[in-house]
């Protein structure tokens, strides 16, 4: 990761070297009128490359994870804090769904136009026909800020929650189904 990494306010000057889904990011929330801080940086594709960007943006970056149920039938994106563990049994009980696996990289780029690693809300653009259920801890839903990738792994954004909430969501046509993670190595006595 780069040390040299910078907070910019919006979209960066030009285009060149960045990816067409990035850029129709930047595109989107600047219609909207959604504001936001900027990083970019070395490829972020784990939590733990993620400490260095949670600094300069301040703001704790969120876990995205791509997930499907056994058939393939029914896709999540969920939305969790980063420094929390994620356990499949305490999330497949709320949203009623069982054997809940990773979707695996084919998957993220038909439904959300995303590679491995750049797994975002901000991929919910490209869910057109609204295929994906979107799931967020509610831990997230309290914090002021939101930190996720810009449909790439290259850039880091800062936003705030209740703008994702109340102007990103609606325009993309997605509601989200609010979910209760403890993500704690606890044992049942």
């Amino acid at each position: 990761m780069k040390n040299t990494m910078q907070q910019y306010n919006g979209r960066p000057k030009t285009a060149e070297g960045r990816l067409e889904r990035e850029i129709r990011t930047y595109d989107f929330l600047d219609e909207l009128g959604i504001a936001y801080v900027r990083t970019d940086h070395e490829p972020a594709t784990t939590m733990e490359a993620c400490s260095e960007i949670d600094t300069v943006l301040g703001v704790v970056m969120c876990k995205n994870l791509f997930l499907c149920n056994r058939q393939k039938t029914n896709f999540y994106l969920l939305l969790m804090p980063g420094d929390k563990k994620f356990k499949t049994k305490e999330l497949t009980k709320q949203i009623h769904s069982a054997r809940l696996s990773f979707a695996g990289p084919e998957d993220m780029l038909q439904y959300l136009d995303i590679e491995p690693g750049a797994v975002s809300v901000m991929g919910l653009i490209n869910d057109r026909n609204r295929q994906v259920q979107l799931l967020i801890d509610e831990d997230l839903l309290k914090e002021e800020y939101i930190g996720c990738h810009p449909c790439v792994c290259t850039s880091s954004l800062k936003m705030k929650t209740a703008d994702v909430l109340e102007h990103f969501l609606p325009a993309v046509g997605h509601a989200y189904l609010a979910v209760h993670l403890k993500g704690e190595d606890s044992t049942e006595s």
